[in-house]
């Protein structure tokens, strides 16, 4: 994958790019996205998707009398990142590509890292949370404590190994969220959410909408309780 801290900024280039005018990506947006990264799908195949999307927009509007809808949203190209995964694929007749997140190539320095770990804890010591969410945070903000505390006696270039830990923190937060959030609030998120997916819905799988949804869902929590993310993704744009 190439550039694995560049992925999300990438693809919101990109679609900026081909619609021709400035759209921020809405959560919806941003949480598909997620799910591309975290299913390994590599960058260049996800602009590959989204430019063979577009080429068929143009081209359908070239044809077209009348006017053509202006594409609104990221997810309206998921169905062509889909197909460009499955032709990625059968050109590779079956071999296995691999990535792996090197410190030298993505330009974090130990220090960096060990900065980020830290004001990610003292950010979620400094929220109020519901129980059962105020326990789990705390436990969460000491462990960050103590992997950065850890770092320097790391051996290089297991960036992988700590941004898996960090994910596993994250989803233990999320999960302590969802129990401490009134169900009349996580009814209105999911509603939310359904309404934002409804004109793409003919556009993704199932197993797609359902993930996207989750990670919405996740973004929402975190960002109404004011707490950060953790992978190390989100240091570039901390």
């Amino acid at each position: 994958m190439r550039n694995y801290f560049n992925y999300f900024t990438e693809i919101e280039e990109k679609f900026q790019q081909r619609r021709g005018s400035l759209l921020m990506l809405s959560t919806l947006d941003w949480a598909l996205i997620e799910i591309w990264r975290e299913a390994g799908i590599p960058l260049e195949v996800v602009l590959r998707g989204i430019d063979n999307a577009f080429d068929k927009h143009d081209a359908k509007t070239l044809r077209s009398s009348s006017k053509i809808r202006k594409v609104n949203g990221l997810a309206w190209c998921a169905q062509s990142v889909m197909e460009a995964v499955e032709q990625s694929i059968e050109a590779s007749v079956g071999s296995a590509a691999t990535s792996k997140i090197d410190s030298a190539e993505s330009g974090f320095e130990r220090q960096l890292i060990h900065d980020y770990l830290e004001q990610n804890a003292r950010a979620i010591e400094g929220v109020t949370l519901r129980p059962p969410a105020d326990a789990v945070a705390a436990e969460i903000a000491n462990r960050l404590l103590g992997l950065a505390r850890d770092l320097p006696a790391q051996p290089a270039g297991l960036l992988e190994d700590l941004d898996r830990n960090l994910s596993v923190l994250e989803e233990r937060m999320f999960a302590a969220l969802l129990m401490s959030t009134p169900e009349t609030e996580l009814v209105s998120l999911r509603e939310q959410a359904t309404t934002e997916l409804a004109p793409y819905r003919g556009k993704m799988q199932a197993i797609q909408i359902k993930q996207v949804q989750q990670q919405f869902l996740q973004k929402k929590l975190l960002e109404a309780n004011k707490l950060p993310r953790l992978s190390l993704f989100y240091m570039s744009h901390a």
